[in-house]
């Protein structure tokens, strides 16, 4: 499986006050853009100590995705920033802030079996730079179990994508609920592996629309 263009020992150049704290000016008037994996929804509602349901109401909202809805992070309506911003202007979920966030300025590109990570350059605004490594950046535990997870649960949602073209209405809105529920609603158990339990749950999926 191939996943780096940028190796993890190659050092970069980064935002340092980024990685303290995030400032409203990288998280603002992003839209729907901000999508939200199940390892996300699951970080999120066991660093706040809520049900994943409860993100819904006001701080995550659906958004359709090449046929797939999916969890995305809200704006608000008043400033169009971060639903998690604080009134400093600072990420108040930092330390379990999604993937999304967590790669900025990286972002990935998909080659059919697997990913590579590639640099944005010019993207982060900040003056104070110093260099950090992509796996410290990134620094999520088990960074390789993750990053085959973010890649199964890509390819699971473009081959679902091509699944669903031809079903009816019905159907559609029937697998959508099933997506949202069994691998963001349902709770995943505290004790348990969470990779585990996800590819418990992919599997069932698979047989079921694949």
């Amino acid at each position: 499986m191939k996943f780096l263009t940028v190796s993890f020992t190659r050092p970069l150049i980064w935002c340092v006050l980024t990685v303290l704290a995030a400032m409203a000016e990288c998280c603002c008037h992003m839209g729907n853009s901000i999508l939200l994996d199940p390892f996300d929804v699951y970080q999120m509602s066991q660093g706040l100590h809520v049900p994943a349901a409860a993100l819904f109401n006001g701080q995550l909202q659906l958004t359709p995705v090449d046929g797939i809805v999916l969890p995305a992070i809200a704006m608000t309506s008043d400033k169009d920033q971060c639903s998690f911003l604080n009134k400093a202007g600072r990420c108040s979920i930092h330390m379990f802030r999604p993937g999304f966030c967590r790669l900025f300025p990286l972002g990935r590109v998909y080659d059919g079996t697997g990913f590579s990570y590639f640099l944005q350059t010019g993207q982060c605004k900040k003056e104070r730079l110093a260099k950090v490594k992509v796996r410290q950046w990134i620094n999520i535990p088990e960074l390789k179990r993750y990053e085959q997870f973010v890649c199964d649960w890509h390819y699971f949602l473009k081959d679902l994508a091509k699944t669903s073209q031809g079903l009816s209405p019905e159907l559609i809105k029937t697998l959508h609920s099933y997506i949202l529920k069994v691998f963001y609603l349902t709770p995943y158990q505290d004790g348990s592996d969470f990779y585990d339990q996800f590819y418990m749950r992919l599997n069932d999926a698979k047989k079921l629309f694949l």
